[in-house]
């Protein structure tokens, strides 16, 4: 049995992980931790897992993770590289489901993330998490940079057009759209209902996080230069991605 803690379970992409890992027959979950909901149950803020875990969350200040084989973190960048350092040092394996390893390239990191890497000798050493692409390397991985989610819609999209060699590299576009769970569980004026609701608009149009993610991966795919254009846009539904390539 692989026994898994995970770092910052209460955001979406946290409570989504937990219920996959609460259904998988080989994973038992020894630790989630939140800093708002430290003491409470698990199944009293999400009544959907009754009956499926009787976990309370830990403060991540007084979590032990000594017993777990893998932490996940979902948590926001700059969150994981401040605390995978010493995990690695102990021997767990890291899967990381935010943006703090997805790039190689530290400099590229820090321009657009806009901040200095707390952990940069790791960055070269993260094994990028599209099993499609990497599953070997990921198998024997002891740090995980999960995709982000445009990144995995349009690289697996790519992928058998580039592998067949039937699309110019020098001018891919992909034109997105994401539900309004890609922005997170927090209240924000945009992602209202009365905002976003019967609306399509794009954002990011100047410059998006992701696009250095998605030119690195097409990169490797080809072993060579690759160009894309990338138009993200919000989507009035909860969850999901669309990718016209």
């Amino acid at each position: 049995m692989i026994r898994v803690g995970v770092v910052g379970a209460t955001g979406y992409t946290g409570i989504e992980l937990v219920r996959l890992l609460l259904q998988h027959p080989g994973v038992t979950i020894d630790v989630v931790t939140s800093r708002g909901e430290a003491g409470r149950r698990l199944d009293n803020l999400f009544p959907s897992l009754l009956g499926f875990s009787d976990l309370c969350f830990t403060d991540p200040a007084d979590a032990d993770y000594a017993a777990c084989d893998v932490v996940f973190f979902a948590t926001p960048h700059n969150v994981a590289m401040r605390e995978v350092p010493a995990l690695i040092k102990q021997g767990i394996r890291v899967v990381d489901l935010s943006a703090d390893f997805r790039l190689a390239d530290v400099a590229l990191w820090e321009r657009w993330y806009g901040e200095s890497h707390a952990a940069p000798e790791l960055c070269a050493q993260a094994v990028y998490g599209l099993p499609e692409t990497h599953r070997e390397a990921i198998k024997a991985a002891r740090l995980v940079a999960c995709p982000g989610c445009y990144p995995t819609a349009v690289q697996l999209g790519f992928l058998p057009l580039l592998t067949a060699g039937i699309v110019d590299t020098r001018s891919l576009v992909a034109s997105c759209g994401s539900g309004t769970s890609g922005a997170g569980r927090q209240a924000k004026l945009g992602s209202l209902l009365t905002e976003a609701g019967e609306s399509l608009s794009a954002y990011g149009v100047s410059g998006h996080r992701h696009l250095p993610e998605m030119e690195q991966g097409l990169s490797g795919m080809t072993q060579q230069p690759v160009s894309l254009t990338f138009v993200p846009h919000l989507v009035p539904m909860s969850r999901g991605i669309h990718a016209t390539l």
